[in-house]
């Protein structure tokens, strides 16, 4: 890799470190902690025995020695471990506005993975498109993140199919402890309903789907040629024809629709992304639907 480019892979990463840094401190104040909880228990003192305690918690040590019967307590622990399931196929490469879906992926990954570096908790990275490329287990401090980081900026889009069955398989070896999964895609092309279901019943699965505009509509250019950038597949269509476009809109909403339903289906929550706006506004939406889950 030639100097110029490391440093340019460098510069993004601080810009997006300032960013990420900013708005965790903006937004997320007592948010993350409330819509991703611990799922284990940790122990967290001893006290006398009162009637009605469960005889197991007895503490038969500390009874032992002051001859006053004593239980343990626990409370919910308070460590995760986050994943981020990363999609790089060459179709993430796409941007019809100011910026790429992977570029955007980027920017939302940095900015949970602070989140995640502000509670001390684990994060841990995989990169896949038709296979896992890249694995990196859960690790906490800021290095890591940095690391993690870094290596997303300087991820080459790979020009082939998106497997999710294959990389959902691989996280479910390998990631034995229940985390919080975040499987970002653009969903292109790639079901995996068993498998995802099965992800979900291991682990907090979140599916952050992300879009491009020129994916849902269709502008009047008259014809152009489509290239699907994981197959190479070339087609020709006139575009200035009002039922081309009305059915490409019909179609796409139809897919987004389908693959809404099977992830509510599922029980796995999702998190949309769209280039053509901001992405606050979905992670605002995103945490006050967690919120109002957990509170029924």
């Amino acid at each position: 890799m030639a100097e110029q480019t490391v440093a340019e892979i460098l510069k993004k990463v601080q810009r997006i470190q300032i960013v990420a840094d900013k708005m965790v401190n903006d937004l997320f104040a007592g948010q993350y902690q409330s819509v991703f909880r611990g799922r284990g228990m940790e122990f967290d003192e001893v006290r006398e025995y009162q009637p009605g305690d469960d005889v197991r918690n007895i503490d038969w040590n500390v009874t032992a020695r002051s001859g006053i019967p004593y239980i343990k307590r626990y409370a919910e622990e308070r460590e995760l471990t986050i994943i981020f399931l990363v999609d790089v196929s060459a179709s993430g490469a796409f941007g019809s506005v100011d910026r790429s879906k992977l570029e955007m992926v980027i920017e939302v990954a940095a900015l949970l993975m602070f989140s995640a570096l502000k509670n001390n908790d684990k994060v841990g990275l995989i990169l896949f498109c038709d296979e896992v490329i890249q694995y990196f287990p859960p690790n906490k401090g800021k290095a890591t993140v940095l690391r993690f980081i870094r290596e997303l900026v300087s991820a080459r889009p790979v020009p082939r199919d998106t497997n999710l069955d294959e990389a959902l398989q691989f996280l479910n070896r390998v990631q034995k402890k229940r985390s919080v999964v975040f499987l970002i895609s653009d969903f292109i092309g790639s079901a995996a309903d068993k498998t995802m279901g099965v992800t979900n019943r291991r682990h907090d699965l979140v599916a952050v789907t992300v879009a491009d505009p020129r994916e849902r509509t269709m502008p009047d250019v008259g014809f152009i040629r489509l290239k699907d950038a994981e197959t190479g597949e070339v087609v020709e269509v006139d575009t200035h024809h009002p039922k081309v476009r009305a059915l490409f809109e019909t179609r796409s909403a139809a897919q987004m629709e389908d693959l809404s339903a099977q992830f509510k289906k599922m029980g796995v929550d999702e998190l949309a992304i769209n280039t053509g706006e901001e992405y606050m506004k979905s992670l605002r939406r995103f945490f006050r639907m967690r919120e109002r889950r957990l509170r029924k």
